[in-house]
């Protein structure tokens, strides 16, 4: 094996494709939901929809084409996009509540004062609905790329 196998390795390439494709799409679709171009979604976690259940879940997908729904690496592979699906919905969702609360209060402390404070990103993890939507956005482009690889 080789080490520039890895760019020649279908599941990872089109796995990131998905990824890439997702950041990009939140771009428009914060312009439609919101009215504003923030280009700085193609580098920043949150958004619709979720990169990083796009990546994991056509990563999932792919292994599950290439080696078979049955073996130990699919399972894997599964058990690891749910932590990821979990930890986007969940962990970071919360944590980006608390940086909406705590900004609040800053606010609320110095209004009406000259000092300014440096607000936290409140946008940290995903709604349901973002992280469903990059599911299904990720087996939507892992299906696509192993026909059109293949």
């Amino acid at each position: 094996m080789d080490l520039l196998d890895i760019f020649t390795n279908r599941i990872l390439i089109i796995g990131l494709v998905a990824w890439a494709l997702a950041q990009i799409i939140k771009i428009p679709v914060e312009y439609i939901l919101k009215r504003r171009w923030d280009w700085a979604l193609l580098l920043r976690a949150g958004g619709m929809p979720s990169s990083h259940t796009a990546l994991i879940t056509s990563i999932t997908h792919l292994i599950g084409l290439s080696v078979g729904f049955g073996s130990a690496l699919f399972a894997l592979s599964f058990v690891l996009a749910m932590i990821v699906v979990y930890d986007a919905t969940g962990i970071r969702r919360q944590a980006g509540k608390h940086a909406e609360i705590i900004n609040t209060i800053i606010s609320d402390l110095a209004h009406g004062h000259p000092l300014r404070q440096e607000e936290l990103r409140e946008v940290l993890g995903h709604t349901p609905l973002e992280a469903i939507t990059g599911v299904l956005f990720g087996l939507i482009i892992a299906q696509a790329g192993w026909y059109l690889w293949g």
